[in-house]
């Protein structure tokens, strides 16, 4: 469960980036003041262009930043008061995740089990489970550095969810990846949300939030601009398609701050 209550993230801003990005104040705010929930055994989508705040809502989640003001509660604990704890009940994959190109698959996911402190046995049956499910067993032993970006991403996949998190984070998780890849990680998500996982996950795909999402949010310039259901939002969109309907409030929000 993650329950988001009135959350706010500013930045602040040198004299350099005020003049390059014409911005009077000496602090930008990134997310402005939302509130939402994510349920166990559902598929929450965070939705927005690109520097609308979903990167920045995701890290506070995963106490990666520390909010401004208001507060996140991951499976009732804190992330103002109680960091350690909610890590422990999450995992987070980012596109951007960095892995170290010097161990292998085996060694990488090794280290992070042992992070968690996954008993040697449970360790075994996991990894066995997710290489079989992403195919992964010819370059278990091969360094990080060799692999290409989709490999690199089924092993930050397992790293993410060796040690079985209550709640799994995706930032963008397919972007850039072939076909084949991006529906392992579908496949994926659909077995946290039917083992009762609290998932949410940001995209730019359309398809993947029609396929996957029972509830979303939009946000735009850190405003929440919808929360509901997919059930609840398709009913009242206006235009023709998912895709359309999201534009489509983009732009009315864009109009009325105009």
């Amino acid at each position: 469960m993650i329950v988001i209550k009135d959350l706010i993230k500013e930045f602040s801003l040198s004299k350099k980036q005020r003049v390059e990005t014409g911005h009077d104040s000496p602090t930008i705010r990134a997310v402005d003041n939302i509130s939402f929930e994510c349920k166990p055994g559902r598929v929450f989508s965070l939705l927005g262009p690109n520097g609308a705040g979903k990167t920045t809502t995701l890290r506070m989640i995963a106490t990666i930043l520390k909010p401004t003001s208001g507060d996140i509660e991951v499976n009732g604990f804190s992330v103002n008061t109680k960091p350690k704890e909610v890590r422990e009940s999450i995992g987070f994959l980012t596109g951007s995740t960095k892995l170290y190109d010097r161990l292998t698959p085996n060694e990488i996911i090794k280290y992070f089990a042992d992070l968690y402190n996954v008993d040697p046995t449970t360790f075994k049956q996991r990894k066995e489970k997710y290489f079989d499910l992403l195919d992964m067993h010819d370059f278990a032993h091969k360094r990080l550095g060799k692999l290409s970006t989709g490999m690199k991403q089924k092993v930050s996949i397992v790293r993410t969810i060796i040690h079985d998190p209550e709640v799994v984070i995706f930032d963008e998780p397919t972007s850039g990846l072939d076909v084949i890849t991006a529906e392992n990680i579908i496949q994926l998500i659909k077995d946290c949300k039917e083992e009762g996982k609290t998932v949410i996950f940001s995209t730019h795909i359309m398809t993947e939030v029609d396929l996957l999402c029972d509830d979303l949010a939009i946000i735009n310039k850190g405003k929440l601009l919808y929360n509901g259901t997919m059930n609840d939002f398709r009913t009242t969109m206006e235009a023709s398609s998912l895709t359309g309907e999201f534009i489509r409030i983009i732009k009315a929000q864009t109009a009325q701050s105009a």
